[in-house]
């Protein structure tokens, strides 16, 4: 089980003091609520009448389901739980990174933001911070399939772990917004951004596993000559499909010529 803080302890000790339940019960409800991303909880301990299920607005069953008393302060005690840990950062899921299939199967998309900081409750469990520990606390973080990303607005970086090595992006003047994955042999991993859709290798790599890379993209580890993790055939038409969609915002009036050139220059400059 994850461990406390000596901020968490304290937090269950006032709460414990407050509403007349032990420390063990309370560390028991805590953690049921945080499993139930601060909405529900599904508990079983001796001091709420064993088994139970909590839901925030209003419903809670327990095993004594006749002592109103109890119940109105285990719904208390869930209702503070639910709102210290909503003021946690980076505990509950907001719409961070969520997958969906789309019809088909031939993509998932994931949507980026609002999973920021750390937690100052618990301890931070070593195998969910993978990424280079300069690069901080990330922006936004999630996983498709077997990618795992961790976003770092500040810093411009886009860390990504694939085949069990860890690869670091420039993000350059991207403000990513999510991440799409193709399916299938070779599909590509792309991201959104205000520039539209584009494909993760169109970044320069910066680092894998920690080692610097020359500003040309480099092969896949294990894999000579392969191309970086989300490479596919047909690149060269994702630049193609960019610089059109760029075209179509230039039309618009969102985009004036000079930007246009510009961020035109730049794709063709990838190829």
């Amino acid at each position: 089980m994850q461990q406390l803080t000596s901020e968490g302890q304290r937090l269950v000790a006032d709460l414990s003091q407050r509403h007349g339940f032990s420390p063990d019960a309370v560390t028991h409800m805590l953690f049921a609520v945080l499993h139930g991303n601060g909405s529900m909880a599904q508990f079983s301990h001796p001091e709420f009448a064993g088994s139970g299920q909590w839901m925030q607005g209003g419903m809670l069953m327990l095993g004594d389901m006749f002592n109103h008393g109890l119940k109105s302060r285990v719904d208390a005690l869930c209702n503070e739980l639910s709102n210290v840990l909503a003021n946690q950062p980076g505990l509950l899921q907001s719409g961070s990174f969520q997958s969906q299939s789309q019809s088909g199967g031939a993509r998932q998309q994931q949507n980026a933001g609002g999973m920021m900081g750390e937690s100052s409750l618990f301890v931070p469990d070593p195998a969910q911070h993978w990424w280079p520990v300069e690069l901080g606390q990330p922006n936004a973080t999630g996983s498709q399939n077997n990618v795992q990303y961790a976003y770092f607005a500040g810093a411009r970086r886009l860390a990504v772990k694939t085949g069990g090595q860890v690869w670091v992006y420039d993000t350059l003047d991207h403000q990513i917004g999510g991440f799409s994955q193709q399916q299938g042999v070779g599909g590509s991993i792309l991201f959104t951004s205000q520039y539209g859709t584009v494909v993760l290798t169109a970044l320069p790599v910066v680092s894998i596993d920690g080692r610097p890379q020359a500003a040309s993209q480099p092969s896949a580890p294990g894999q000579p000559g392969a191309s970086a993790p989300g490479a596919a055939p047909g690149a060269e038409a994702d630049v193609f499909s960019a610089i059109e969609r760029l075209g179509k915002l230039r039309a618009d009036g969102l985009l004036t010529e000079d930007e246009f050139a510009a961020k035109k220059a730049e794709l063709l400059g990838r190829l």
